[in-house]
């Protein structure tokens, strides 16, 4: 198999779980910051204990959050700083639909105290339920691939300069 034609590789739990700690405290911030949002609509005040409406605001900007970076790069900061992308299996772009059930596949994988993530040490191709439930797939980028980043090496910077004075 040459190299264009073979699969990318999985990262592993450790990983991912590593990529899932990044994003919780993104998560948690913004969370933070949409329950401050809502304190106009409730004349200040704090919203009651078990306000169902509420938590399903809160559910959505869980989701849009993770949908948005999900469908426009396949990489949410937590991603992007452990070499992670979800993606299509063609290698295309993840798109709503496939945000939507990957999203209600984490919080069922959640709610079965991880079981959905700890999926990927049974499977032979490191899916987790998120991945299988929603089609996708999670991998692992190269160092030189890491964030599709278009940013100079420091010794291709260098070079620059370099060229820059002799001209």
């Amino acid at each position: 198999m040459t190299d264009a034609t073979a699969p990318s590789p999985r990262p592993t739990l450790v990983r991912r779980l590593a990529a899932m700690v990044y994003d919780f405290f993104l998560l948690f911030s913004l969370l933070f910051i949409a329950g401050f949002l809502s304190l106009p609509f409730t004349g200040g005040e704090r919203v009651p204990p078990g306000n169902q409406l509420f938590r399903l605001y809160l559910l959505v900007v869980s989701f849009l959050f993770y949908g948005w970076f999900w469908t426009h790069g396949g990489q949410t900061l937590g991603m992007r700083a452990w070499r992670l992308r979800v993606q299509r299996p063609n290698g295309s772009p993840v798109g709503w639909k496939q945000a939507a059930l990957r999203f209600l596949a984490a919080l069922v994988s959640w709610a079965c105290l991880g079981l959905g993530f700890l999926w990927i040490l049974v499977d032979k191709d490191r899916r987790a339920w998120p991945d299988l439930w929603s089609e996708t797939e999670m991998i692992l980028l190269k160092k030189t691939e890491k964030n599709n980043a278009k940013f100079p090496t420091p010794a291709a910077a260098e070079n620059e300069v370099l060229d820059s004075k002799r001209e």
